[in-house]
């Protein structure tokens, strides 16, 4: 982690900086603002330690540029105690804290890491904001529509949620969604895959720790509940918690508060827990392997994710919807699949769901010579796809005019909904995930009489 120090005395500056590099922080110093705007536009910086009154450009003239300029990092206002209005209009422009002269360089420490790993934090959510519409759950399929009834019903509710479902099915997705239509959107979404982290580092990620907890906690660290306070905590892989920590788990769900390794002091939680995991619970539990009493704390709402390969149904509405992504990804112009290629992946089994539905269409996009996937741009696993009969293989064809581009896509999808709907617009609207005035646009574009 990188800090800039702005202050126009010298002793300070050294004082301030030696602090920081000794607790593995490196430091840039900075005399006056003008020496400061220099080193931010040559360097990134995590944190931003900037004194408020400063000769020639002052502090709260240097906060203002920053902010103006586009820079995100934080920070801490230096005063001196007749500078506390100074110091809050800082707060004002942009500041997310401010010390008073003289301080105590490790109360800075901890506000440095608290102040970075929040700006980290919020970094990750506003991407995860600004991807929610590819991130959306997509399908017209039964079986999603019901997912989707149980996010809408749950919306206001801080239910702990119980997500199931084999690899790749879009646990993570479906916890985002219900993050997403939550009265906490805009707090954070922390996700955590408990099978991805070291037993031995997991109760400190999950519950932080503080100051000489253990060897090598040379400082307070916020954990993944504290993070996701006022938001979502989402525990992936649950079933592989191991014993020791799921009786830790279950006081936190129930007190609503924990204490960090070390501490002493009860730290109340307010974040909405989601649990996912592909194994069997109720199995692991009926062999001890997972406690019967957190199995029924997170079990409040259960949301079942079918696989892919039973609602085959929703393949077309995916693939243009990971398309259109893959297409900013990439700087690509793809527009659709031809027909046999579309059938081909209707007739795959995606025993990798969604996720591997993902990779094929990316590597056939990258391959491809032309705006359309054909049979050839497509590679899927020989062991994978077994070939029907040649009377199967006849019937997979029949539909001549079936869909060949995006706009295609989209417009068999807007049919088919409105014909399941016996032409009710605002209920089509709902099933498709718009809004009735997109629809409406949408019917006019393609000259629909339905």
């Amino acid at each position: 982690m990188r800090v800039l120090v702005v202050d126009d005395e010298l002793n300070i500056r050294n004082l301030v900086c030696k602090y920081l590099e000794l607790e593995k922080f490196e430091t840039d110093a900075a005399e006056n603002g003008l020496s400061a705007q220099r080193f931010l536009t040559a360097q990134t910086y995590d944190a931003l330690l900037l004194d408020l009154k400063m000769p020639g450009m002052g502090g709260l003239e240097l906060l203002k540029w920053v902010r103006q300029n586009g820079f995100r990092m934080p920070v801490i206002m230096i005063s001196a105690h007749g500078e506390i209005e100074d110091a809050v209009t800082a707060l004002k422009e942009g500041a997310q804290d401010y010390l008073t002269k003289p301080f105590d360089v490790d109360e800075l420490l901890i506000r440095l890491h608290t102040l970075i790993e929040s700006a980290r934090l919020k970094t990750a959510v506003q991407m995860s904001q600004e991807n929610l519409e590819d991130e959306n759950f997509f399908g017209t399929s039964p079986a999603i529509q019901s997912i989707k009834s149980i996010i809408h019903k749950i919306s206001h509710s801080n239910s702990t949620v119980l997500i199931t479902g084999e690899s790749g099915t879009g646990k993570e997705v479906v916890a985002r969604e219900i993050h997403r239509h939550s009265s906490s959107s805009r707090a954070p979404f922390v996700a955590v895959n408990i099978g991805g982290v070291p037993e031995n580092l997991l109760e400190s990620e999950l519950f932080g720790y503080e100051k000489g907890a253990f060897t090598g906690a040379n400082g307070r660290k916020n954990g993944m509940f504290e993070l996701a306070n006022g938001g979502t905590l989402f525990l992936d892989e649950i079933g592989d918690m191991p014993m020791s920590l799921q009786v830790k788990i279950l006081r936190v769900l129930q007190e609503r508060s924990l204490t960090r390794l070390g501490g002493t002091q009860a730290i109340p939680i307010d974040a909405r827990i989601i649990a996912a995991t592909n194994k069997n619970l109720e199995e692991l539990v009926m062999k001890d392997e997972f406690r019967e009493d957190l199995f029924y704390r997170l079990n409040v709402v259960r949301i079942v994710i079918p696989p892919l390969r039973e609602r085959k149904e929703d393949i077309p509405l995916l693939i243009a919807q990971i398309i259109n992504r893959m297409n900013r990804k990439m700087g690509l112009s793809i527009e659709g699949l031809s027909p046999e290629a579309l059938e081909l992946l209707r007739r795959h089994p995606f025993y990798g769901n969604v996720r591997e539905l993902e990779n094929i269409l990316e590597r056939a996009m990258i391959f491809c010579s032309s705006d359309l996937i054909c049979v050839e741009d497509i590679s899927l696993p020989p062991q994978m796809s077994t070939p029907r009969d040649s009377s199967a293989n006849t019937n997979a064809y029949k539909e001549a005019n079936e869909v060949k581009s995006l706009k295609e896509l989209e417009e068999d999808a807007i049919i088919r909904s409105l014909h399941r709907w016996e032409g009710n617009r605002t209920k089509a609207a709902k099933e498709l995930g718009i809004s009735r005035r997109t629809l409406l646009n949408k019917i006019q574009e393609f000259g629909l009489d339905l």
